[in-house]
């Protein structure tokens, strides 16, 4: 059964104090927790203009004392920036939290350029050549368990102790990631909105041929996160992706703007060769009205085989982000806060 999630990244939109984007995560997630989606996970990003979330661990914290049901996790925590025990230690607290409800993703890239990734950690160009062996002392740290022999912290043990505890992924948008999960026997989920799809399928073979069971997941678990907008109409659902298309080609000459809003971009005039990006990511994007976005969202997932998809969208617009979110819940057929009390009280 094809479960859904939702990533969010903490966008600042133009107008708009960027600590209000920190709130609207929060109260995005009670919307996606009352729409009845599986997982709410929160991002990892440093000394950048839009996407603001720099902190997963502590939004993770505010979320789960907001929401009575919805697991929530980091997508994810960039494991060379800390110390494995901390990470730990940081998740074991979450769990006592709210038990069972936690989910540790893992990622090996900086969410940062280099500079910035220095003064987070000035021995984090070391770091990546260390990172498996990072991830097996954190699993066995989050687990209470062992680590390996003649290790020279081996006496050292992560608290709280508890009865669960989070459930870690490795993601990725590249095979290494992949990789990593295969030989620790990890969930693992591909980035398909960071390259549009790009390496995709080549990383999720590579991930289910290599695998290596674990205690926790006898057989590999599979996701993808895409990025995707629906709306009552086609061209409402455009409209609002607007934004984001103009964003993204200037993201992709290095220039990270402000979130503009689509009124806003209605009134530029485009070059001829502008325009023609503009089209391409509308065309390639999964935009329009939400039986259509729903239908090929589920056929990649099938195309894939993946046990998991999750969302991430922006608008300029909250309330359009939380409809698109609404919409999709309704074709997907997850069952929502009125469904589940409705059938309580019959």
């Amino acid at each position: 059964m094809l479960r859904f999630s939702v990533l969010d990244q903490s966008i600042a939109t133009e107008g708009r104090p960027q600590g209000a984007a920190i709130r609207d995560t929060v109260n995005l997630a009670r919307h996606c927790d009352a729409l009845g989606y599986d997982r709410f996970w929160v991002s990892e990003h440093h000394s950048h203009p839009t996407i603001v979330g720099t902190a997963p661990e502590i939004l993770i914290s505010a979320i789960v004392t907001a929401t009575p049901r919805i697991r929530v996790g980091s997508a994810g925590v960039m494991l060379p920036h800390y110390a494995p025990l901390k990470v730990a230690e940081q998740f074991r607290v979450l769990d006592a939290l709210a038990p069972g409800r936690i989910d540790l993703g893992l990622g090996r890239a900086p969410g940062s350029d280099g500079r910035t990734a220095h003064a987070l950690n000035p021995q984090a160009n070391e770091r990546p050549q260390q990172f498996p062996s990072d991830v097996a002392d954190l699993i066995a740290w989050v687990h209470g368990e062992p680590l390996r022999d003649n290790h020279p912290f081996g006496m050292i043990e992560a608290q709280p102790k508890g009865d669960t505890a989070p459930e870690i992924w490795m993601l990725g948008s590249s095979n290494f990631g992949a990789q990593v999960a295969a030989h620790f026997g990890l969930p693992y989920s591909f980035a398909w909105f960071f390259t549009d799809g790009r390496g995709g399928a080549e990383a999720l073979n590579l991930y289910r041929d290599t695998y290596q069971p674990s205690e926790r997941h006898p057989e590999p678990v599979s996701g993808i996160c895409v990025w995707a907008l629906a709306a009552e109409t086609a061209e409402d659902a455009h409209f609002h992706f607007s934004s984001r298309a103009h964003w993204q080609m200037h993201r992709d000459r290095g220039q990270f703007l402000p979130f503009p809003s689509p009124d806003s971009v209605a009134k530029i005039d485009y070059s001829d060769s502008e325009a023609r990006i503009i089209d391409g990511l509308h065309q390639k994007n999964f935009v329009g009205a939400a039986p259509d976005v729903a239908g090929r969202i589920r056929e990649l997932a099938e195309q894939l085989g993946v046990q998991e998809v999750a969302i991430v969208t922006w608008t300029h617009d909250g309330d359009a982000r939380r409809k698109s979110y609404e919409l999709l819940a309704k074709e997907f057929g997850l069952t929502s806060d009125d469904a589940r009390s409705a059938a309580a009280e019959t």
